[in-house]
């Protein structure tokens, strides 16, 4: 349950639409369901912002649906990361109402437009990116951030970062995704006054080892206000800068 559904529930008992007891009823699976193999968190939306996601791999199609099917009663825009062909058929199987990003690989269950808030930049600097960088975006876009795409930006061709200067300029987070030697993120931090969050990605060539070098060369950054998730994080990334996007509108 999120804090608007929260509210229309208490506003409801308040306007006597709804009986102490029905709404004691919608509340108590508060804070977790239990179904069995997992406990899902029913409460997140409230402590954190957005409802709990679900991570597929190593998740049965089973297991998905009926994870996805507790969390869209009181939840919109519920994602189910990295799923695969099998999850997505099983998750239209159900019925449930959802949207399909492929190349993010991430389904959004009950998913509901909407306007997006602040500037949250997510640049790419190669199309072998693209798919962490999408995955970053669509999150975004689900928590509610107004989020702009930067493609194909590496520094091998720097000419192309800089033609989004004043874009980036305007971001309150730039999520910065990057393969190979992993070098976008300083470059940018480099450039603008924003929060950099750079994504590494297992994009590169033998030694690149699936993206720890990228990830040891952001963690080295000698540019000030980067930090750094984990290998092929979009989801992560996103999230932080979801908190810094919001923040910075709560306060403007």
């Amino acid at each position: 349950m999120d804090r608007e559904a929260l509210k229309i529930l208490l506003d409801a008992v308040a306007a006597g639409r709804l009986s102490a007891d029905d709404a004691a009823a919608r509340l108590r699976d508060l804070p977790y369901a239990d179904l069995g193999f997992a406990k899902v968190d029913l409460h997140r939306a409230l402590r954190a912002g957005g409802a709990e996601a679900v991570f597929c791999p190593g998740k049965t199609p089973a297991q998905v649906v009926a994870i996805l099917k507790t969390l869209v009663v009181d939840h919109v825009n519920v994602l189910a990361t990295r799923a695969d062909d099998a999850i997505v058929a099983a998750v239209a199987a159900a019925g449930l109402p959802h949207a399909w990003h492929p190349l993010a690989r991430l389904i959004v269950a009950r998913p509901e437009p909407r306007d997006g808030i602040g500037l949250v930049v997510v640049a790419a600097a190669g199309t072998g990116d693209l798919p962490v960088a999408e995955e970053a975006a669509v999150v975004g876009e689900a928590l509610g951030n107004r989020v702009e795409r930067v493609i194909d930006c590496g520094v091998a061709g720097l000419h192309r970062l800089l033609a989004h200067r004043e874009l980036l300029g305007e971001a309150n987070a730039i999520i910065a995704v990057a393969g190979m030697e992993g070098a976008l993120p300083s470059v940018i931090a480099g450039l603008v006054d924003r929060p950099v969050i750079a994504v590494p990605t297992s994009i590169g060539y033998g030694m690149s080892l699936n993206g720890l070098a990228a990830l040891l060369a952001m963690l080295n950054s000698c540019a000030p206000g980067v930090s750094v998730v984990n290998v092929d994080n979009g989801y992560g990334a996103a999230h932080q800068a979801s908190q810094i996007n919001h923040l910075v509108a709560k306060i403007r």
